[in-house]
C-alpha cells in the first residue's frame, strides 16, 4: 500500500510540474512571468521610441549605461563600519537627489541623461532606482552583440544623497581603483568585465571641445574591438592635448582613458582584457554576471521581482575582431604572457580615422 501510495504521489507531483506556469498578459498581449512586471513593458515602448530615438544605440544609451554604474557605485560597506552613511548603492539617489550628486566631480557631465530620463520615470510612476537599471537594461539591446541583462524591479523610491568621492575617475590609480571596487565586493578581474562596458561608450567631459569621442571605432556595436585598440600603441590625442585622466590614442578621432589603458596592461588584469578579444561569448556573460552583481549594490534582492522577461533579445553580432586599417601585429602591447595574443587581420585601405557619435 505504502508503495501504491508514494508511486501516485511521485506521478501527482511530476503532472504538476509539466502543467505551464500561467503568465500575465499585458498591453499588445505581451507576456511577463509576474503582473507587477506589466507596466515595464510600457516604459519599454516609451523609452525605446523617445528616449532611444527609435532603437539606436546612439549617445543615450551610451549615457544610460553609464548612469547605471553612477547610481549604483555610490556605496561603501567601509564607511557603514566606520559608523557613517555609506550611500544605498543602486537606490536611484542620482536622481532623487540629482542636485547634489550630479555635482560630484566624478560625476561630470551626468546631469544631461538624469534630466533626460526623469521625466520617463515620473509619467510611469516607477521608482527611479528601477528606472535607471531598466534604462540601461534596455538601451544596450539596442547594439548588435550586447547580452540580454537581468532587471529586477522593486526598489524603494526613498533615499539619501550618496556620499561624495565613491565613483572612480580615469585618473586614479589602478590601485586605488581596485580597492574601491573590493570595497563592493568586485574582484580585479570584475573591474575588466564591467568595463566591457566601454565597446559602446564614449566621453565628453574629459576633453569637453570633442564631446562624443568615442573609446573604439565600432562605438554601435557591442564587440570586443574596445579591448583590441586599447592595447595599440598610443599616439596621438584626438582633442586639445593631454587632458587629465586621457593618455595617447592609436587612432585619430578615438579617446583612450588612462585608467583604461592601465587595466589592459596591469599584471593582474592583462589576461583577463586579452580574453575577451577572440571569444565574444565570454566577454557577454562574465558582462552579464558582473552587471547581475553591480545593479544590485545596497538591495536586497531577495525582496526584488525578477522581470527581465520585458528586456528585448539583442541582436546578434555578425563581425569578428580585426585590427584598425593602417595597423598590423606588430602595433599590439601584448601584456598578457600566459597564453598568445589572437591572430587578427587588418581591414584594407587607408588609416583608420573614427567619427564621433552624433548628438540626440
Amino acid at each position: 500500500m505504502q508503495i501504491t501510495l508514494s508511486s501516485a504521489l511521485l506521478a501527482l507531483v511530476a503532472t504538476a510540474a509539466a502543467v505551464p506556469t500561467k503568465r500575465a498578459t499585458c498591453s499588445k498581449g505581451r507576456t511577463t512571468a509576474h503582473a507587477s512586471c506589466c507596466i515595464w513593458f510600457d516604459v519599454l515602448d516609451d523609452i525605446q521610441e523617445n528616449l532611444f530615438d527609435g532603437g539606436e544605440c546612439g549617445e543615450e544609451v551610451h549615457e544610460s549605461l553609464r548612469l547605471t554604474f553612477h547610481d549604483a557605485i555610490g556605496f561603501s560597506p567601509a564607511l557603514f563600519r566606520q559608523g557613517k552613511f555609506g550611500g544605498g548603492g543602486a537606490d536611484g539617489s542620482i536622481m532623487a537627489h540629482s542636485e547634489i550628486e550630479t555635482n560630484f566631480a566624478a560625476n561630470n557631465g551626468i546631469d544631461e541623461i538624469v534630466d533626460a530620463q526623469h521625466p520617463f520615470a515620473l509619467a510611469h510612476k516607477v521608482s527611479f532606482g528601477d528606472f535607471i537599471q531598466f534604462a540601461g537594461a534596455v538601451g544596450i539591446t539596442n547594439c548588435p552583440g550586447a547580452p540580454r541583462l537581468e532587471f529586477l524591479a522593486g526598489r524603494s523610491n526613498i533615499s539619501l544623497p550618496s556620499p561624495d568621492g565613491l565613483v572612480p575617475e580615469p585618473f586614479n590609480p589602478t590601485d586605488m581603483i581596485i580597492n574601491r571596487f573590493a570595497d563592493v565586493g568586485f574582484t580585479p578581474n570584475e573591474i575588466v568585465d564591467l568595463l566591457v562596458s566601454h565597446t559602446v561608450a564614449a566621453q565628453d567631459k574629459v576633453d569637453p571641445t570633442i564631446p562624443g569621442t568615442p573609446f573604439d571605432s565600432t562605438s554601435g556595436t557591442f564587440d570586443s574591438q574596445f579591448f583590441v585598440e586599447t592595447l595599440l600603441v598610443g599616439q596621438l590625442f584626438p582633442g586639445n592635448g593631454s587632458n587629465q585622466g586621457e593618455v595617447l590614442s592609436p587612432l585619430a578621432g578615438e579617446f583612450r582613458l588612462q585608467s583604461d589603458a592601465a587595466f589592459a596592461r596591469d599584471p593582474r588584469t592583462a589576461c583577463e582584457w586579452q580574453s575577451f578579444i577572440a571569444n565574444h561569448n565570454t566577454m557577454t556573460s562574465k558582462f552579464r554576471a558582473a552587471m547581475q552583481k553591480m545593479t544590485v549594490l545596497g538591495q536586497n534582492r531577495n525582496l526584488l521581482t525578477d522581470c527581465s522577461d520585458v528586456i528585448p533579445v539583442p541582436k546578434t553580432l555578425t563581425t569578428k575582431p580585426f585590427l584598425p586599417a593602417g595597423k598590423t601585429q606588430r602595433d599590439v602591447q601584448v601584456a598578457c604572457h600566459a597564453s598568445p595574443f589572437p591572430v587578427l587581420t587588418a581591414q584594407p585601405g587607408p588609416a583608420t580615422s573614427v567619427a564621433p557619435v552624433p548628438p540626440s
